[in-house]
């Protein structure tokens, strides 16, 4: 579902309901995260443009309050229907801990399997080829540099991550990855992992072919890979799930 078009309610003039500024008066709009898709839209709306879902006004949560890793101005703690997360009013970034994460990523894996080929087919954002400046930004909760991770290293959304406590989304980046699995990405990151495995181990198999024909020495305790259980099967849990597809 495309986003709706609708007028700046200061100036007239025509935006789109995911737009956070006027880009003709510049004035800020009252936006609000879907609690389904985490897309954007106005307050005011009664169903989400993105995933038509019944909009829900935030509602304040028992968090406390940290700074924007990007701003380092104080992110409000809010809930959006059953997920308490931080958000930031001036970037629009979202600090979500890492229970959260593993919730929304396993309750939105459950529905792609549910609708099936109802869904359409997810898609990969391609990520710049042109090299940019990255910035790194620390985490809320400890002040460590965060790594910079391609969400189940396919989807084409690079976000900040903490092992320890959580993931920091740019604006919009969280409704990309809901998306991206609700169209079935993690099947087909699950998928992307097997066939990785198999050629790990044509590759080792093939070590051990020549080894054994005395031509090469080969070191297999250098060689190191995971079970078909730690590389694949951790996308149906939702703490595997981390570890497997932001690891």
């Amino acid at each position: 579902m495309e986003a709706q078009t609708l007028n700046c309610p200061n100036c007239g003039a025509a935006i789109s309901s995911d737009s956070s500024k006027c880009q003709f008066c510049e004035s800020k709009l009252a936006t609000i995260s879907c609690a389904s898709c985490f897309g954007m839209m106005f307050i005011g709306n009664r169903h989400c443009p993105h995933c038509g879902a019944a909009a829900a006004l935030a509602t304040p949560a028992q968090l406390s309050v940290l700074k924007c890793p990007r701003c380092k101005v104080d992110m409000t703690p809010i809930m959006l229907g059953q997920t308490a997360i931080r958000e930031c009013e001036k970037c629009e970034g979202l600090w979500v801990e890492l229970a959260a994460f593993e919730k929304i990523c396993a309750d939105r894996a459950q529905h792609a399997a549910v609708l099936g080929a109802a869904l359409p087919a997810p898609h990969s954002k391609p990520l710049d080829v042109v090299p940019v400046k990255v910035q790194y930004c620390p985490c809320p909760q400890c002040g460590v540099l965060m790594n910079r991770i391609n969400f189940a290293r396919c989807s084409g959304v690079v976000v900040d991550v903490c092992r320890g406590h959580g993931t920091w989304f740019d604006r919009d980046e969280l409704h990309e990855i809901v998306e991206f699995i609700r169209g079935g990405g993690l099947d087909l990151a699950r998928q992307k992992e097997k066939r990785e495995l198999e050629v790990e181990r044509e590759r080792l198999t093939a070590l051990r072919s020549t080894a054994s024909g005395g031509d090469v020495s080969v070191d297999f305790h250098s060689v190191s890979f995971h079970s078909d259980d730690e590389r694949a099967d951790g996308v149906s849990a939702a703490r595997g799930l981390l570890k497997l597809l932001l690891g």
